[in-house]
Parts: structure tokens; C-alpha cells; sequence
């Protein structure tokens, strides 16, 4: 991560609540990086809620929240630290992960109140064996060419020519379920090539050492591929003009929405207004991204292509309307490939859309 002046501000705070954020990140079993311990002080300082309506000064409790290394709202949210100016007597914890696969296994253990996971593991967490008492609260992204497949060297044109190849991709995450569904459209499966679970803060090195011969992964792993060497075979794009569609989305723990639905509705005002910076204030948008992906404003602006990002009117929309059918045409393929046990009936239920509802008539 660049040093920035806004970096060393986040530093200094972390010092002032370093011993609450490592207790608590104890509990999701791995050790908290600078970034995480900067816990209620993250991100540039905003004195006021850009969101007035949505301000809430009487929850007094702690939020502890997942975020990943992914170009959209939620790293806008963190940087300039406006969940923190909507609920200024709130301790906001944000820890880092690197797939919705790690962030599903933390709502597991209770590690978490909200966190941003794909689709394909939001689904895994409400189907069984899973069945985890959480529900979808946000799509922060619609998937588009942000996810592919990148392979080394060679001339491959499909991915029929990866057969018996080494392929890397973190498994129960999206991309994993884009390439099972890139294979099964091919007549492959996942037997036909090599897969390989890799958190995609590994795959650069296993690219350079000769490990892996493709990876399906996001940005910024996937222009790091690119720039060495690697070329586009295909892309979730591609995937979900064949069906499988797919999306970054946020979730909560029922308890947490059950007994904080005001704070509900300022998360979700707060993600709603960030979203919308990123086609009105694209630069500033890219800027605050970049200070915590670490590469240039440019390639950030270069990512958002890759990416659809719905406001909470259109997502009124999609969850009244096509997600739930979505979500069973995703369990139900899933299921063909042995992640579930049983596809749900109505996956309608798992939705939360109260406070979505609630900031589109705003």
C-alpha cells in the first residue's frame, strides 16, 4: 500500500485503538494488518454525514465489518470514513479479507456483523448444509469483465485449450463459480484441468514461479497477470450472457439486523450515496480507492468498466424481482457441482429489503 499523508493520519490512529481491534480480531483466527487497526479512525477524516436524514447518534454499539480488496463503493465508504461520520457514537471495526469464502467462514463463528461476499458464496451461506442465519442486504457490483480468466504464456483462444492445465482461483468464491460455469458450457467439468484453491494475494507468485498456468481472479491481481505476460481467455461477462450472472454483494447477521434496523438504513444510505460518486465524482471516486488498493487513480478508473454499480432504486428492483430466481438458478447449479446439499425452494427470504426500500423513496 502507497505512504500517503492520509496513510500516516490512519496510522497514528491505529496506535489510540490498536488493543480493541486486536481482541476482536482474534476471533476471525488471523493476526490484523495496519490497515485493520486503525478500526473506528479509518479513512480521511469527514466532519459531517454526507447523508443528513440518514444520520444516527443513538447507536452506541460496535459494528464489526468485512471488506475486500474490490473496486467499488464500500472502499469509498471506508477511506473517507463516512459510515464513521453517520454514526459518530458508533465503534466501526473493518477487517480485511481476501475471498467471500473466508468472510462466509467468519459469519460461521460469529466473527462478523456485516461483510462483503459474492454471490455465489452468499448463496452457499443460506442453502444447506450451511443454512447460516444471515441475509443479503446490498449488491455492491454487477461482474462484468473485472472477473477473468487469464492464462500464461501460449496461445489459447478457449478454454478448451487450458485442458489439463493448472488453474488458479479462490475457491466458494464467484469467480470459482464462473469458471465451473465456463467449463460446463465447454462440455468440461472440473475434472478436465487442474484447479487450484488460491487466495489471489498468492497467485502473483505462483504465476512467476511457473505453478499455475492460468488463474480466474479480480482486479488488481488480474492487471498484475495481465501486465506480465497474461491474456484473456474469458470473463464473467461472458458467463452471464450464458445465465450465470454473478455480483459482489453485502451481508448481515439476522441478529444484527433484528436489533439495529435504523442503523440499517444509514449503512445502506451511506453505501447508496458513495455508489453514486463513482459516475458523478469519478476522479475523487478512483482517488480514495486507490490510497487503499495501492495502484494508480488510472487503473482504478480503468476497473470500474469492468463493473456495474446499481443504486438502491434499481436495486429495489432486482431484489423484488429477478435476485430470488438468480439465487435458485444459482444453488441449483452449485448443487450439480457438489457445494450444496439441497437447492431452497424461495431464496426470497434470505433477502433483506426493508432498508433498501427504505433509502429508494428518499
Amino acid at each position: 500500500m502507497r505512504e500517503t499523508s492520509r496513510e500516516t493520519v490512519r496510522k497514528i490512529g491505529a496506535l489510540l485503538v490498536s488493543a480493541t481491534v486486536l481482541a476482536s480480531l482474534a476471533g476471525c483466527g488471523k493476526m490484523p494488518t495496519a490497515d485493520e487497526l486503525v478500526g473506528n479512525t479509518s479513512g480521511a477524516a469527514v466532519t459531517d454525514c454526507p447523508v443528513p436524514s440518514a444520520k444516527n447518534e443513538d447507536f452506541k454499539g460496535t459494528i464489526r465489518i468485512a471488506w475486500q480488496a474490490i473496486p467499488n463503493a464500500d472502499l469509498i465508504v471506508k477511506d473517507k470514513g463516512l459510515l464513521e461520520a453517520c454514526l459518530p457514537n458508533a465503534t466501526i471495526q473493518w477487517s480485511q479479507f481476501n475471498s467471500g469464502g473466508d468472510v462466509i467462514q467468519a459469519f460461521g463463528s460469529n466473527s462478523l456483523d456485516i461483510g462483503l461476499a459474492g454471490s455465489s458464496p452468499a448463496v452457499r451461506a443460506a442453502s444447506a448444509p450451511l443454512n447460516l442465519p444471515v441475509k443479503v442486504i446490498w449488491i455492491h457490483d454487477i461482474i462484468g469483465d473485472a472477473e477473468s480468466l487469464v492464462a500464461r504464456g501460449g496461445n489459447y483462444k478457449s478454454i478448451k485449450d487450458l485442458a489439463g492445465k493448472n488453474i488458479a482461483v479462490p475457491f466458494g468464491s464467484t469467480s470459482h463459480f464462473s469458471l465451473l460455469s465456463a467449463l460446463h458450457n465447454a462440455g468440461m467439468n472440473e475434472t478436465s484441468v487442474n484447479l487450484i484453491n488460491l487466495d489471489p494475494d498468492k497467485m502473483s507468485a505462483a504465476w512467476t514461479r511457473g505453478e499455475i498456468d492460468a488463474a480466474w481472479v479480480w482486479d488488481p491481481v488480474l492487471s498484475t497477470l495481465k501486465a506480465d505476460g497474461g491474456t484473456i481467455v474469458t470473463s464473467s461477462a461472458a458467463t452471464a450472457k450464458t445465465g450465470s450472472a454473478t455480483y459482489d454483494m453485502e451481508l448481515a447477521t439476522d441478529a444484527f439486523i433484528t436489533a439495529n434496523p435504523k442503523v440499517m438504513e444509514t449503512w445502506t444510505a451511506v453505501e447508496n450515496y458513495a455508489a453514486g460518486l463513482i459516475s458523478s465524482k469519478t476522479n475523487d471516486s478512483a482517488e480514495s480507492i486507490s490510497t487503499i488498493l495501492g495502484n494508480s487513480v488510472a487503473d482504478v478508473k480503468k476497473q470500474f468498466k469492468g463493473y456495474t454499480y446499481p443504486q438502491a432504486k434499481d436495486q429495489s428492483d432486482i431484489f423484488h424481482g429477478q435476485l430470488p430466481g438468480i439465487f435458485k438458478d444459482t444453488a441449483e447449479f452449485l448443487k450439480t457441482q457438489g457445494s450444496l446439499d439441497k437447492v431452497s425452494a424461495d431464496y426470497s427470504s434470505v433477502l433483506y429489503t426493508d432498508a433498501i426500500d427504505h433509502v429508494a423513496k428518499q
